[in-house]
């Protein structure tokens, strides 16, 4: 009876583990919603271990045309391993109330294939959950539109870039570089 008793403590205690090891941290450990659709993504399921570039963004914004660069670089290091998340946010002023005319700016006018989310806070005590989290791990609130966040594929290193940062900034590519091969060295371990 007591090998039975250690046994079953010892498996209860493995598969504990094992649920605690499949979990996210609080970037990730939340869904949203799809821009335009009522379907929520869980974050954690569908993006754990890939390196994220989070942007708050704008339909009607100086910076919009960014979205043309943003999908270019989700194009061209999707297959290694980045996403790009857009959360549109009329925090400052710049985004439309219909969701229909948000995603005809991000899909028809700019052809963005990364995923984007419904319109939603990303400052203060309402901002959203993934925001708050960026916020809290690197002490930077976005100061306006299309902020970027870097995250590591292990949720460990977030790295904020402002707005006048474009998704082509030598440095900003860089540093992206460097967390792709780290997630890549860290997958091959």
């Amino acid at each position: 009876m007591k090998n039975w008793i250690l046994t079953a403590a010892v498996a209860v205690s493995f598969v504990a583990s094992s649920a605690l090891a499949n979990q996210c941290g609080d970037i990730l450990g939340h869904s949203m919603q799809q821009l335009k659709t009522r379907e929520s993504i869980d974050l954690c399921q569908e993006y754990k271990g890939k390196t994220l570039l989070i942007v708050n963004t704008a339909s009607k914004c100086g910076f919009t045309p960014q979205f043309d660069a943003l999908e270019a670089l989700y194009q061209k290091y999707k297959t290694a391993g980045l996403v790009v998340l857009g959360f549109p946010s009329d925090s400052f002023k710049q985004e439309y109330d219909d969701a229909e005319k948000t995603a005809e700016v991000c899909y028809l006018t700019y052809g963005v294939q990364f995923p984007m989310f419904a319109s939603s806070k990303v400052r203060g005590d309402e901002a959203n959950p993934v925001f708050k989290a960026l916020i809290n791990k690197t002490g930077k609130s976005p100061s306006w539109n299309f902020n970027k966040y870097l995250v590591s594929a292990d949720e460990k290193s977030v790295k904020h870039f402002g707005s006048r940062t474009k998704p082509d900034n030598k440095k900003f590519i860089t540093q992206l570089e460097e967390m792709l091969a780290e997630a890549k060295a860290n997958t091959e371990q």
